[in-house]
């Protein structure tokens, strides 16, 4: 995916143990509450497309890197 950011978790991919703990990341390194993370697409993947509510996605790239 071109543009994309790489993070790696330790979560297993079980139960949606691997989304929930990405949504808990983001919203940490972010600095937004979790509820403002939505899942997109990828629920069953590696590659996931996330929404991360009132927040550009300059801003978003500038907090994670």
């Amino acid at each position: 995916m071109a543009g994309a950011i790489k993070i790696k978790l330790r979560a297993s991919a079980v139960e949606g143990k691997a989304n929930a703990a990405l949504i808990s990341f983001l919203a940490e390194r972010l600095n937004v509450p979790a509820r403002t993370i939505v899942l997109l697409r990828g629920h069953k993947s590696r590659d996931k497309l996330v929404r991360v509510d009132n927040l550009s996605e300059e801003e978003a790239r500038r907090r994670l890197l």
